[in-house]
Parts: C-alpha cells; structure tokens; sequence
C-alpha cells in the first residue's frame, strides 16, 4: 500500500558501509521501520542521511507491505525545517534524549495520532524558544496521557505521590515520594511550556528527571534508562 503520511525519526542505525535502517513514529500508521540504501552514498538523493537526525519532521510516501519487515521510501522531505533545533547545543542533547525515551516507549505499529500531534506541536515550540529548562521534564508527563499512566490528580493535595498506582495518597508507602518530592511533583503537573523556567533550581529538575524515568520504568515493560541521560545532566549542569 502506498502511504502518504508525516513522520518523526525515533532512531536510525547504519547497516553495512552506506545503507541506514530508520524508525519513525509516522501519524498514519504508527512506529514503523524502513531501510534506506544508499543513505552515505555521494549521489543526489532525497533519503540523504542528514534527514534522519532524532526527531526530525517529515513528510514522507512509502510502500507499507505490513509484513512485520522493514518498509521503502518512495519520496521524503522535511515537513518543517528547525532553525535552532539541530545546531543549540542544549536542544540538539533534549531531541537526542527524548528519541531515546521514545524508542523505549512506543512499541508498537499502531496509530496514535493524538500522541504524534502533541510530539510535533512540542518539538516546534523547542525550536522557537530559548528558555527550555523544564522542556523535557514537561513533555515525559506530557507523553504518559497517550501511554496510559498520567497521575491520578483527583487527591493532589494528599502529602504523597504512589508512583505504581499512579496517584496521590495521604499515607506514605513502599512506591511513594517523599513529601518534598510530591511538592516537586505536583508542581510539574501544574506546568505548561509557556510557564516561567525558574520555577525549579538544577537540583530539583535532576531528581524530577530520576523520578520521571523511574516512573516510566515502573509502568512500561523493559524501558531502558537513555545512554544520553549523562549528557543531558552534564547539559543541565
């Protein structure tokens, strides 16, 4: 079937000398993966490696057999082109550790086009703001309504947040934050990308990130804690 579609890169890995296998979370199917031959070669092409940078925007038409194997780009370009993204040292290490998180998370090929919609709408803003701090921390809580485990905020005034039952409590127990991690907690579920970056010292965003990551390992089988995630402290810093 011939697809039309945007997508976004999730991964890419080079295969051989100059071929590429590409995952993308594409809005009309879902995560699907495709091999790019050719991808390092010196000749003019369109499915250049360039265009496979982690969460890149693209407008792609493919074949989809939908055979369990990897598909083939007929024609690619870019949907929207980042002007700070891909060169700001801090933005190109939260691109490079949020295509990790979701290379971790979406497993499935199955269309989410709420989740694709909020990821492109996120990674727009990104490249068209200078105070992202909280960008990150944000867009993780973000990602686990369209996941399935965004935090119960029907109690969140109760001192303690159960992050294996995905709610606030009032009695401390063995998956709870403490109290002063709860007040950071609930906090971020309070926070928009707009809101002012200062609300957070570089301590507090670092055990909000160990929490973050600790709760999606916690809810999804087999997330992986990102290689980047050093990086990105270091970034933070």
């Amino acid at each position: 079937m011939l697809v039309k579609t945007k997508a976004i890169v999730i991964s890419s890995l080079k295969y051989q000398e100059k071929s590429l296998i590409v995952k993308c979370f594409t809005l009309s199917d879902g995560l699907k993966g495709y091999f790019v031959p050719s991808a390092f070669s010196g000749k003019k092409s369109s499915q250049k490696a360039a265009y496979f940078q982690p969460l890149t925007l693209l407008e792609i038409e493919a074949q989809h057999k939908n055979k369990g194997t990897l598909e083939h780009f007929k024609e690619i370009k870019l949907a929207a082109a980042y002007h700070t993204l891909n060169t700001d040292i801090i933005k190109s290490t939260i691109a490079l550790f949020l295509a990790e998180v979701l290379h971790h998370s979406i497993r499935e090929e199955e269309k989410n086009e709420s989740l694709f919609w909020l990821l492109e709408t996120a990674l727009l803003w990104l490249d068209t703001h200078e105070e992202t701090a909280n960008f990150h921390l944000i867009l993780l809580l973000e990602i686990t309504k369209f996941l399935g485990f965004y935090p119960d905020t029907t109690e969140k005034e109760y001192p303690f947040f159960d992050t294996q039952e995905g709610l606030f409590t009032p009695l401390s127990g063995r998956h709870c934050l403490t109290e002063h991690e709860t007040v950071l907690f609930r906090k971020l579920i309070g926070l928009k990308f707009d809101s002012s970056q200062k609300v957070f010292t570089g301590a507090e965003r670092q055990i909000l990130l160990k929490i973050l990551l600790d709760y999606y390992s916690q809810h999804l089988d087999g997330f992986k804690k990102p290689k980047s995630l050093e990086v990105l402290k270091e970034v933070f810093a």
